[in-house]
């Protein structure tokens, strides 16, 4: 089958939308879905900055959300045609962790999500003149108007959704939402500070609010700080003197957790003193240099760890989000801002402004 897609060729061009042709049957456990919304995230764009690791051409886009049009059959027989699911990562379904209820920590992630995928794929994707393109990224490849995914990726969700808006819960808002209520478990008791209020940042301030967890949220932009303040936290600027002796005002002497989006080493390092002894600290932002941790930083059983994807397995906390969005309590559309697919350029140059929080792809559709 052929369909348009917005196609990335080196890593220091614009994307260009072009017909793409898909080849072969449809594998046991794998499943056709046509996109109706596509969240662009930072790790799509950071892409550009993969030293050569992230193959091209391809065709990016992990955030993506739809209808199914055909399943493979095969062991998940739960998910069938007209379907609407959203899709989020990849994982192998069988070693330790994927076992043990922790996808995210797949002793095959990178390879899934970003290197190529499973040894017995076949390659699938060609453009119009038949060169091939690289293995679908993070099992999906969404900045399409199809894909085609493992079922185990998919998530089935009520059809009365915005499915074009659900993308983002597969990746950017499941990571920060996903940080506060399961790698932190955090209460009213436990006050939180997140340094960075983008899409998973603010996701995070969100889930929080919803918890009853005091939050203070750090960022540079005073638009997304004003948005901070409107999902319930208190907006401290991120070039503030004396952050540190702010936040433990603010959190009355101390924060119990501190989610850190921003890879900003002094950021990190005054969120770190911020904390209470036994406080915790998780990144989820790629570092690209090394981390000097200043002393006393990890002083009085302080620590700090990475987070993938927010501890989370997508089909139960995705579900969750929605009952949560549908309550009034996750006002994740707030942050969206959709364009047709073919604008994808103007939504990659927005994002990295800080111009709009979550941009998300229409493939068949005008803005709304």
């Amino acid at each position: 089958m052929r369909f348009q897609a917005a196609v990335l060729r080196a890593y220091d061009d614009p994307f260009e939308v072009e017909e793409v042709a898909l080849g072969a049957e449809l594998a046991p456990g794998e499943i056709l879905v046509e996109i109706a919304g596509c969240g662009m995230c930072r790790t799509d764009l950071a892409v550009r900055r993969s030293a050569g690791s992230s193959p091209l051409p391809a065709v990016l886009g992990h955030e993506g959300a739809g209808v199914v049009v055909r399943t493979g059959g095969g062991p998940d027989t739960s998910i069938v045609a007209g379907d609407h699911v959203v899709l989020s990562f990849d994982s192998c379904g069988h070693c330790h962790n994927c076992r043990g209820g922790a996808p995210a920590y797949c002793d095959s992630f990178a390879s899934l999500n970003l290197f190529g995928g499973r040894e017995e794929d076949t390659p699938r994707f060609t453009d119009a003149a038949g060169g091939a393109l690289a293995p679908r990224w993070f099992g999906q490849s969404s900045f399409a108007e199809y894909a085609l995914v493992p079922a185990r990726n998919a998530v089935r969700v009520d059809p009365a959704l915005p499915v074009e808006l659900l993308g983002p819960l597969g990746c950017g808002f499941l990571t920060g939402a996903g940080a506060v209520l399961n790698t932190f478990a955090a209460g009213p008791g436990d006050p939180l500070v997140v340094l960075g209020a983008g899409a998973v940042g603010l996701a995070a301030v969100m889930a929080a609010t919803a918890s009853g967890v005091p939050t203070v949220a750090v960022d540079r932009y005073s638009g997304r700080l004003a948005l901070a303040e409107r999902f319930g936290a208190v907006a401290v600027p991120a070039g503030e003197p004396g952050l540190t002796a702010r936040i433990e005002r603010l959190t009355g002497g101390g924060a119990q957790y501190a989610l850190d989006t921003t890879a900003c080493a002094p950021l990190i390092n005054d969120a770190l003193r911020a904390l209470r002894p036994t406080g915790s600290l998780g990144l989820v932002a790629r570092l690209r240099t090394a981390l000097p941790l200043e002393p006393g930083t990890l002083d009085r059983g302080r620590g700090i760890r990475h987070i993938c994807e927010g501890d989370a397995v997508p089909g139960l906390l995705i579900p969750l989000l929605t009952r949560l969005w549908q309550a009034g309590r996750f006002p994740f559309d707030q942050l969206i801002r959709t364009y047709p697919l073919t604008d994808i350029n103007e939504a990659e140059r927005d994002c990295d402004a800080g111009r709009v929080v979550k941009p998300v792809l229409l493939p068949a559709g005008k803005s709304r």
